[in-house]
């Protein structure tokens, strides 16, 4: 059932359906054990509280498993649901090319094993109130991270050195984003990081570029062990740091 070795595919165009008002953009990496059960509960938490139409863009890249397989049929049952498949293990990547096929007026980022729609509550608020980007952070002040603590040090570590190498000014990068698609999609396309990093070059390129962004707290449940051992991790996240250090100078 693997299919790391398929091309790239993208189905289900919606490009004749009338514009969703959030396009929510979700990567997923080997989560067949989570993913249907995680999108229909989405979809029935999202009918029960909010009126406006949607899409859901699951960014499968090089699940080993029936992860592609299953989001091919819940895109062929749900019509707001559509799938990409990268045929590579990227989440940046995955995450960017989600974004950039994206069409509601605004665009939420989120990870399968969250579908915090409180968040996409407080984070639409401030967005039709004048903000541009909002930033679902897991150490700004007021926030539960329920995650393991070795997860939990490793955010403050990142966050640390992405203000010595790069002069970020907020407290996270990664996780729940929501942003107008219009404002952020010009400054996606420019980013030069993929991976682990994506995410984080993103909201930097965005500060970099007076975008108005704000911060708001959220607690974070670890639903399921990472799907990608943080161990093995760490060097491409080091090296993604000296490229994201050199990037961000460039198109800034």
């Amino acid at each position: 059932m693997g299919n790391g070795s398929m091309q790239a595919e993208t189905i289900h165009s919606s490009s004749t359906k009338p514009l969703p008002h959030v396009t929510i953009v979700i990567p997923i990496y080997n989560e067949e054990g989570l993913l249907e059960t995680a999108v229909v509960s989405l979809r029935e938490a999202l009918r029960e509280r909010f009126a406006w139409p949607y899409e859901l863009i699951l960014a499968e890249n090089g699940s080993m498993d029936a992860t592609l397989p299953i989001a091919r049929r819940l895109s062929e049952k749900f019509p707001e649901v559509r799938y990409i498949s990268l045929g590579e293990p990227n989440y940046g990547k995955a995450l960017k090319r989600g974004i950039l096929e994206s069409r509601g007026h605004y665009v939420i980022c989120d990870e399968i094993d969250l579908c915090d729609v409180d968040f996409y509550s407080r984070a639409l608020e401030r967005l039709d109130f004048g903000y541009e980007m909002v930033v679902g952070s897991k150490l700004a002040p007021g926030a539960e991270d329920k995650r393991p603590l070795f997860r939990h040090l490793g955010s403050q570590v990142i966050n640390a050195l992405l203000r010595f190498t790069v002069g970020f000014k907020g407290t996270d990068t990664h996780g729940l984003k929501a942003f107008v698609r219009d404002r952020l999609l010009e400054v996606a396309a420019d980013c030069l990081v993929d991976r682990d990093l994506f995410a984080s070059e993103l909201v930097i390129r965005a500060e970099r570029r007076c975008i108005r962004i704000c911060e708001i707290p959220v607690r974070v449940v670890e639903k399921r062990a990472p799907s990608i051992n943080l161990i093995r991790r760490v060097p491409g996240v080091l090296k993604g740091l000296v490229k994201l250090s050199v990037a961000v100078r460039i198109r800034s």
